[in-house]
């Protein structure tokens, strides 16, 4: 059995693959159009940026509590609910209103009324659980009312005024223009203050 040999001209070849690439990194053939392109191109990315800073917000939820506004972030609500039957803890501080039961939960109801010691309106039909929750901590936040959900805008937060002392100063992380003040429901929730040890002697 015989094998043909077989010669490669590998200078011509080189040399048709040098011309491709020369071909592909060649300027355009209409470069007028080319930078036309390139110009709207990057008109386009240079609007990207002011779109996503107009969306950036902290959406929350703004409620009443003895006729100030208050407002805790979206992420951090499970649900909200009327104050209907619940059950008073005689073994808890002032601030727990008591324990209700949210779908086989038993979960505690705060009233930051009185934890930020303003003055404690009776409860009326308007009155409205919050329920709040992280991945360690769940409990419901009394509000007399609700007012609705809202967008904080980036910089829309001014620093608390004077008036905010105590725990009020402690855990809102600023006021608007309007004086709500947005709560900082992360460190609300972490606080051991908020833990619930009921003993019976």
């Amino acid at each position: 059995m015989s094998v043909k040999s077989s010669s490669i001209d590998w200078a011509a070849l080189l040399k048709r693959q040098e011309a491709a690439f020369a071909a592909a990194d060649a300027p355009s053939r209409d470069p007028e159009r080319e930078k036309a392109l390139l110009e709207e191109r990057a008109r386009q990315l240079s609007r990207q940026p002011e779109r996503a800073a107009g969306a950036t917000g902290i959406e929350c939820l703004e409620f009443l509590l003895s006729g100030e506004r208050y407002a805790i972030e979206l992420s951090y609500i499970a649900a909200t609910l009327p104050l209907t039957d619940f059950t008073p803890l005689f073994c808890a501080p002032s601030f727990v209103l008591g324990v209700t039961n949210l779908r086989g939960r038993i979960i505690s109801i705060l009233d930051l009324r009185r934890f930020f010691e303003l003055p404690a309106l009776g409860l009326s039909d308007l009155n409205r659980v919050i329920v709040v929750a992280d991945d360690r901590m769940e409990f419901g936040v009394l509000a007399d009312s609700i007012v609705g959900t809202r967008s904080v805008a980036d910089g829309e937060l001014l620093p608390l005024p004077d008036t905010f002392t105590g725990p009020r100063e402690e855990f809102a992380a600023g006021v608007t223009a309007e004086r709500m003040a947005l709560l900082d429901m992360g460190r609300i929730l972490s606080d051991p203050r908020m833990v619930v040890h009921e003993e019976v002697g």
